[in-house]
């Protein structure tokens, strides 16, 4: 699934980013369209150019549309991207019936080889998940309700299967619960929330 420009940030969303301190991020942020009034608890410091912020808690940089000028316009074209993204893996056909609604979205314990899996409904992670390939596999889940990660529930890759290359395409909300640890690109419609702990190798785009 290609990202585009979408790919340039760790989290990118068109309503807020929140945290309660301290998080701790490697890669750029951004919200679009609304304003870096909806980056709470960063305690952003703006650059003196006026086109980017920086937090302790960010290894990286925020952005926001209101920055304006060469930002305003990178990120209408992000969000772009990642809506058109959002919409290519939701179009991404399953035609192995197998792989619709595995063990009715609790998928906590299973090992998951390369495709798209299509889930009508809620998908949970009670425990730990396997995702099994090489560095070439692609995996696709889609979900049109929620994703929710039990505490301490971790995805594991094995075989050289790479996080960039998982892609959870949830039109509800995804909850990552106190020290779960999940690997993949979040592509979610409503709401992303890690729980104490909660850790997260790929992007948040929602």
């Amino acid at each position: 699934v290609n990202l585009g420009t979408a790919a340039t940030y760790a989290i990118l969303a068109k309503t807020g980013i929140s945290t309660v301190p301290s998080s701790d991020i490697t890669g750029n942020i951004a919200v679009s369209p609304i304003a870096a009034t909806a980056i709470t608890g960063f305690g952003l410091i703006l650059d003196s150019a006026g086109q980017f912020s920086e937090a302790a808690q960010i290894t990286g940089q925020a952005f926001a549309a209101n920055y304006g000028g060469a930002t305003a316009t990178a990120l209408t074209v992000a969000v772009g991207d990642m809506e058109a993204a959002y919409t290519d893996a939701a179009g991404r056909p399953n035609t192995d019936a197998g792989r619709i609604n595995l063990e009715g979205g609790a998928i906590g314990g299973l090992t998951l080889t390369p495709g798209v899996y299509l889930f009508d409904g809620d998908v949970s992670i009670d425990n730990d998940i396997t995702f099994h390939g090489d560095a070439d596999s692609v995996f696709i889940l889609q979900a049109t309700g929620n994703v929710v990660q039990a505490e301490g529930a971790k995805v594991v890759l094995t075989g050289g299967a790479l996080a960039k290359n998982i892609f959870w395409q949830v039109a509800g909300n995804v909850q990552l619960k106190a020290g779960a640890k999940m690997k993949g690109i979040l592509l979610v419609k409503t709401h992303v929330a890690f729980g104490t702990g909660a850790e997260l190798e790929g992007r948040v785009l929602a």
